[in-house]
């Protein structure tokens, strides 16, 4: 599966209401993660609404942020995770949850699907996945 195509399939998942953001990001790389499909699932539960409901990450970020890890072995992942955060800002206009969904301004900057697709995306990106 290409990143787009992976991108594309989060996007889904999360547009669908399987998954919440976090678990659609990490769920189209299971054939990559050490982790089986239930623990991933219940790992990435608590992201729902970005982490602590809209006041803080976007759950997508997050979630491209864990799957880095792995895909480094750990090695590099701070320098990756900066580069992901300078990149999904680019993409959706914020990293924080509650600014995307313009819960005070009234107006959202980047829907959870397109946070998921270009979270995905700049993943890709940074790791030079194909």
């Amino acid at each position: 599966m290409t990143n787009s195509e992976r991108a594309a399939a989060a996007a889904e998942l999360k547009a669908t209401g399987q998954c919440n953001c976090t678990q659609a990001v990490l769920k189209v790389f299971e054939d990559r993660l050490p982790v089986d499909s239930d623990t991933l699932m219940k790992l990435t539960a608590g992201y729902a609404a970005g982490m602590g409901c809209m006041e803080s990450t976007c759950g997508a970020l997050i979630g491209a942020v864990m799957v880095a890890g792995i895909l480094t072995n750990g090695k590099g992942t701070p320098r990756c995770s900066k580069e992901l955060v300078k990149q999904f800002d680019e993409k959706c206009g914020a990293t924080i949850c509650h600014d995307l969904k313009g819960v005070t301004t009234g107006k959202a900057l980047c829907s959870c699907p397109d946070c998921v697709h270009n979270a995905v995306d700049a993943l890709g990106e940074v790791l030079e996945l194909n």
